[in-house]
C-alpha cells in the first residue's frame, strides 16, 4: 500500500469530525466535500453562488497543496439541497469548468436529508463538492 499525504484547509471541523480535505494517494488526489463555509471570516454566505465560489476555492487551494489544479480533475460530485439552486451552481462551475469538462454528477438532495443537513447551519449550507484529481 502506497503512502498517502494529507492536505488540510485549516478548518477546524476537519480535526473535530476527523477528516482531511484531500488526501494524495499515489496518482490520485481524494478531495472531502467541501461547502462553501468563508474560512477566512468563519461564516457561511447567504448566496448559493458565493458558496459554490468559496468551495471552488478551497478545493483550489487544497489541490494545488497537493501539487496539482483544477485541470487536473478528472471526476466531479456534486451535492445540492434545492433544484432551486441548480442554475446559479452551474453559472459557477461553468466559469471553473467550462473548459475543463471532468466527468460529473449532481445530486439533489431529498427533503428529509436536507431538513437533517441545514439543521445547524446559519445560514443555510446550499452545496458540498466532492472531486478527485489525477
Amino acid at each position: 500500500m502506497s503512502e498517502s499525504t494529507l492536505i488540510s484547509s485549516g478548518s477546524p471541523f476537519e480535526k473535530t469530525a476527523g477528516y482531511s480535505r484531500a488526501v494524495v494517494d499515489g496518482d490520485l488526489v481524494h478531495v472531502s466535500g467541501t461547502t462553501g463555509y468563508d474560512y477566512s471570516t468563519m461564516k457561511m454566505p447567504e448566496d448559493v453562488g458565493a458558496q459554490a465560489v468559496n468551495a471552488l476555492e478551497t478545493i483550489k487551494s487544497a489541490l494545488g497543496e497537493a501539487g496539482c489544479s483544477l485541470k487536473d480533475v478528472v471526476r466531479a460530485r456534486y451535492y445540492v439541497t434545492d433544484r432551486s439552486n441548480v442554475e446559479a451552481v452551474f453559472a459557477v462551475l461553468g466559469e471553473y469548468f467550462g473548459e475543463i469538462r471532468p466527468a460529473a454528477t449532481m445530486v439533489i438532495w431529498c427533503a428529509v436529508e436536507r431538513r437533517v443537513f441545514l439543521a445547524g447551519a446559519k445560514p443555510a449550507q446550499y452545496l458540498s463538492l466532492r472531486l478527485i484529481a489525477a
